[in-house]
């Protein structure tokens, strides 16, 4: 029998297979200059650079941006490519977009950083549409997979009731946005240095689609979720009326109100007084909170509306009556007349 073929089969070169992310080396943070979570992000990038033997970029964007690039070295960075042009010194979409897919295409990072602040939760997602890859946003861990190479970004998710961790195997860069304050800024090691790298730019065909008409246009933001507010200013019938309860709503405002995540709430007295929507009832049958802040003003406090707030971190009581429920469970107890101290509240802070 005639086995030659055998020889011809094995003779010929097996197709090459395509590797994801062939050709995509180093991490590159976007850095913002002047905002402490840039540095975050040039931490975290150092770090992860560290585990998987790369060097860390970091990408300086705007107008004048170039005098911060030495500092980018003592925290963390091994090259500083700087994109400097009196266009960029506003930020807009179309633009930034263009020039960073440019650098992506130019340099190939196989991960890529941002912070999660204004300008980093609008461009990353145009950005990575832009590039055809993955986003990871709002991580408040970042971990990497050593023996596959992959980011692993861990965000929360349904008010941070659950935890999602995620990869992106099929596409590079692999890109992430990370929350702020959830990073440790790293130590600053002036001894450190390396070379700054000026990108040319080309903005004569570059037309971004969409330029700032007004930059102070007042936006009426929708109320705060009584869940997720920081502070919650609540009362019950002993306001006396709908003047009186007007007072906390104005406590509310002067502790910086939606802007600060702080919401207006009240007992089911309040809201059978009509002074509060039923969405904002706290207590068994109502909202379950837990603040930062809890100020109760003129309210009882029984065991059905303590259920609601005893997550709260520090509850603060103002009634009349020193023997209330509300005052026996108080962080801080105010014995008067809320009518008269919620006045005397908003003197102080005003």
């Amino acid at each position: 029998m005639d086995f030659d073929f055998f020889d011809d089969l094995f003779e010929e070169e097996a197709p090459a297979e395509e590797t994801v992310g062939e050709g995509y080396r180093h991490i590159a943070a976007l850095i913002e200059p002047g905002v402490q979570a840039g540095l975050e992000t040039l931490g975290q990038a150092r770090e992860l650079a560290d585990q998987i033997g790369a060097y860390v970029y970091a990408w300086l964007l705007g107008a004048e941006v170039g005098q911060a690039a030495q500092e980018m070295f003592a925290y963390g960075a091994d090259k500083v490519f700087v994109a400097e042009d009196a266009a960029l010194a506003e930020y807009l979409p179309g633009l930034y977009t263009q020039i960073l897919a440019d650098m992506v295409e130019q340099y190939r990072p196989e991960i890529l950083l941002m912070a999660a602040t204004p300008l980093g939760n609008d461009l990353a997602p145009r950005l990575a549409q832009r590039l055809n890859t993955g986003l990871m946003s709002h991580c408040t861990k970042l971990e990497m997979d050593l023996a596959e190479r992959l980011l692993l970004g861990t965000f929360p998710v349904l008010g941070g009731e659950m935890y999602h961790t995620v990869a992106c195997p099929e596409a590079r860069p692999q890109m992430a946005t990370l929350q702020p304050g959830h990073f440790r800024v790293p130590y600053a090691d002036h001894t450190r240095s390396g070379q700054v790298q000026t990108v040319d730019l080309d903005l004569g065909d570059v037309r971004p689609r969409l330029t700032w008409l007004d930059k102070d246009a007042s936006v009426e933001l929708p109320p705060v979720p009584l869940k997720k507010a920081r502070i919650v200013v609540a009362a019950g019938r002993g306001m006396g009326d709908e003047e009186g309860f007007a007072l906390v709503r104005q406590l509310a405002e002067a502790l910086g109100g939606t802007a600060a995540s702080v919401a207006v709430a009240g007992s089911r007295g309040a809201f059978d007084e009509g002074w509060i929507a039923e969405e904002q009832i706290v207590g068994v049958g109502g909202e379950f909170v837990a603040p930062d802040l809890y100020i109760a003003c003129g309210l009882s406090g029984d065991i059905y509306h303590y259920f609601g707030l005893q997550e709260a971190k520090y509850i603060v009581a103002i009634n009349s009556d020193e023997n209330a429920p509300i005052m026996k469970v108080a962080n801080m107890a105010v014995v008067g007349d809320a009518g008269e101290i919620i006045p005397a509240m908003l003197k102080a802070l005003a």
